[in-house]
């Protein structure tokens, strides 16, 4: 199993007992989903290893606690921290056709109501306080807000996505 093969879940944040159970950050707005997982991928030593639970509960509501296989001891816990948590893209559930995951809709074509093909999506940039799309036409990079109102359509099967950007926004790339 590779990390392109999978989808990133949370990172190790703490240790919680001294029976070896840990606490994990999850990388999702639903952390009820990942309480009844039999196990996970976690990046050890440059490689994904899995590892199977014994137990998991949230805690906190956002936090999920997490009693590993073989983990045993405080020592063992605090080993772990730090460690990030993969699951295969296969586990993801399936969205509505006009929803869709980041890694998805890399490589999609971008069709503006008023530009045209505008570029295709490289990647999503979601470090800031808005996601946004990263499109490149040529050799010019082009950043539009991932807002609801931009887009009109995702057409999954043809790989493009549908925008009605405002007035001006491609100009400043393009112009």
């Amino acid at each position: 199993m590779t990390k392109e093969e999978c989808f990133y879940l949370g990172k190790i944040v703490g240790k919680f007992s001294f029976k070896g159970e840990v606490l994990i950050k999850l990388d999702t707005d639903e952390p009820e989903t990942y309480t009844e997982m039999e196990s996970v991928f976690i990046d050890y030593n440059e490689n994904l290893v899995p590892f199977f639970i014994d137990s998991s509960s949230l805690h906190k509501s956002s936090l999920l606690r997490v009693k590993f296989e073989d983990i045993e001891t405080e020592e063992d816990a605090e080993d772990l921290i730090g460690a990030e948590l993969y699951l295969p893209l296969t586990f993801l559930p399936q969205l509505e056709d006009d929803k869709f995951y980041f890694h998805e809709i890399i490589g999609f074509e971008v069709i503006d109501a008023g530009h045209g093909n505008i570029g295709t999506i490289v990647s999503i940039n979601d470090s800031t306080a808005q996601a946004l799309f990263e499109i490149k036409k040529g050799d010019k990079e082009i950043l539009v807000p991932m807002n609801d109102e931009f887009i009109q359509k995702v057409d999954k099967p043809n790989r493009k996505i549908y925008l009605k950007t405002p007035e001006g926004l491609i100009d400043l790339y393009l112009g």
